[in-house]
């Protein structure tokens, strides 16, 4: 008896948009034409983009990566016996054993790329739901203090300690609480949202139920950017399974737990990841700022107490609870406890996802895991933190990738995002690209970030024409000082980092 060889194509929109659709059906074409028995399974990414499409096989000493694999390259993988594990110029050997992703840390990221990401029985193999299960077991306060004691911190960029703001919110006395996933992806070279929701969407529905549990909430949102149709019409699905297999409603398996999901879509308004305005969107309205305090914690969505917290935070909460609050302290450095998925995009050779304990320099993720520039140019200087991050130049590559090392280098981790330029890029138009960002996305509710948006437009647009440089140059930094102490949110507070890291690192390209 010939038995069926199992083939994993990703199904992740990253995939898709290079050729995995049209890989997958050469593949079952030709199988088909050569009478070869195959099964293929349409796994999430594992995160190494540049090797997309990425096909494995199966085989008893595990998965054998080939890519990229095109539709036109099938034939001939087949012709070479890659069924078997056979040599062939995209054949990278084991996938777990290539450099890139053995010398990664996966925990929120450990089932992606080796699931079937709607298999529920697959989910439960590979050790989800044991926290979902443990939790149910515990007391709120237990599970609040597990995830205090675990050192977990936002990971949409803001940094806060997750077991901070669950405490707050169960202390709080309400008919009705809320959970509340911020999914709107916004900052420029993230991608680590997308990839989970993609490649394993029951461990967010997990860590909802047990933020739920945690709480005393009864509902959750889960508000994602509208420019994620893959991943919508994932979590969906997996929200109806859930909801089927016990694990979403009325005592949920067996417990006295109750908790229900809705996906709500974003239009694609950058300034909905700031949590106040997706409050406002969720309730239907403008998605615009509201000034704290209250904080949401207290009064929230319908003015209710509500726990906002990022896609890999709450996908990490199981995590926390299956293996132990100090399994997770275990790894990082400081007050940066766990790992962090960076997601490297730009001028990169090897772009895609590093699940990393925090420590790691910037300098290691650029060269070690990137490969350096994909245009085999220098590179020039690196954004991390998404488009109102700071931009750092080759001599802070030293710079440890976590929230207190970066923040004393005048920088921040934000959602992990690390954008690579090489040395064509003018950086005074860059920072012109900061404040048109902001003039573009602001929701205009305070004048500083409003008009000051505007003005520092007009003033490095001044200076990039070489007029007035120096009395321009200190215009910009008083305008940048301002919107940094009183805009309401981080849309205009933050948006003068990447243009005073800008002045200070590359002066020559404003006149100086």
């Amino acid at each position: 008896m010939v038995e069926t060889v199992r083939i994993y194509v990703p199904c992740d929109a990253a995939a898709v948009s290079v050729g995995a659709d049209d890989t997958a059906a050469a593949i079952a074409t030709v199988a088909a034409m050569r009478k070869i028995k195959i099964e293929i399974i349409r796994n999430g990414s594992r995160g190494m983009l540049w090797l997309e499409p990425l096909v494995e096989i199966a085989t008893k000493n595990g998965r054998i990566a080939y890519g990229p694999v095109a539709a036109e390259d099938v034939a001939g993988l087949f012709d070479a016996d890659f069924l078997k594990g056979g040599e062939h110029p995209l054949a990278h050997g084991i996938t777990e054993e290539i450099a890139y992703f053995a010398q990664q840390e996966r925990l929120t990221f450990a089932r992606c790329g080796i699931i079937e990401p709607l298999n529920l029985d697959d989910y439960e193999k590979h050790g989800g739901l044991a926290g979902l299960r443990k939790a149910l077991k515990l007391e709120p306060s237990d599970i609040v203090e597990a995830v205090t004691q675990s050192g977990l911190r936002g990971r949409g960029g803001a940094g806060f300690p997750t077991g901070i703001k669950w405490k707050t919110a169960l202390e709080q006395q309400s008919d009705e609480k809320y959970i509340c996933c911020n999914a709107d992806e916004g900052d420029s070279g993230t991608f680590a949202d997308r990839l989970l929701m993609e490649g394993d969407p029951f461990s967010l529905l997990e860590g909802m139920v047990v933020a739920g549990r945690a709480v005393g909430a009864r509902t959750g949102y889960i508000y994602i950017r509208s420019e994620y149709p893959h991943a919508i019409k994932t979590m969906r699905r997996a929200v109806e399974m859930f909801r089927a297999a016990g694990f979403l409603g009325d005592n949920i398996d067996g417990s006295d737990t109750r908790f229900y999901i809705s996906i709500r879509v974003g239009a694609g308004a950058y300034i909905c990841g700031e949590e106040t305005s997706m409050l406002e969107s969720i309730e239907g309205k403008r998605g615009q700022i509201k000034v704290k305090p209250p904080i949401p914690a207290i009064s929230g969505l319908f003015g209710k107490p509500t726990i906002i917290n990022n896609v890999l935070s709450l996908a990490t909460t199981p995590v926390i609870l299956a293996k132990g609050a100090d399994h997770y302290k275990n790894f990082g450095v400081g007050r940066s406890r766990g790992t962090q998925p960076f997601q490297l995009a730009g001028d990169i050779a090897r772009g895609g996802l590093v699940e990393k304990a925090f420590g790691v320099t910037l300098g290691d993720l650029i060269n070690n895991f990137g490969g350096g520039t994909r245009s085999g140019k220098p590179v020039r200087a690196v954004q991390t933190g998404g488009p109102l991050g700071a931009y750092i130049p080759v001599s802070g590559f030293s710079v440890a990738m976590e929230y207190e090392a970066l923040a004393q280098a005048g920088a921040m981790l934000g959602h992990g995002g690390v954008v690579v330029f090489n040395d064509t890029v003018d950086m005074a138009k860059q920072a012109r690209f900061a404040m048109e960002f902001c003039e573009i996305e602001s929701c205009g509710k305070c004048t500083p970030c409003r008009i000051g948006a505007v003005r520092g437009k007009e003033t490095i647009d001044k200076i990039i024409a070489g007029e007035d440089i120096a009395k321009n140059l200190e215009i910009l930094d008083d305008l940048c000082d301002l919107m940094t102490d009183a805009s309401l949110c981080a849309m205009g507070g933050l948006t003068p980092m990447p243009v005073q890291s800008a002045v200070k690192h590359f002066p020559e390209d404003f006149g100086g």
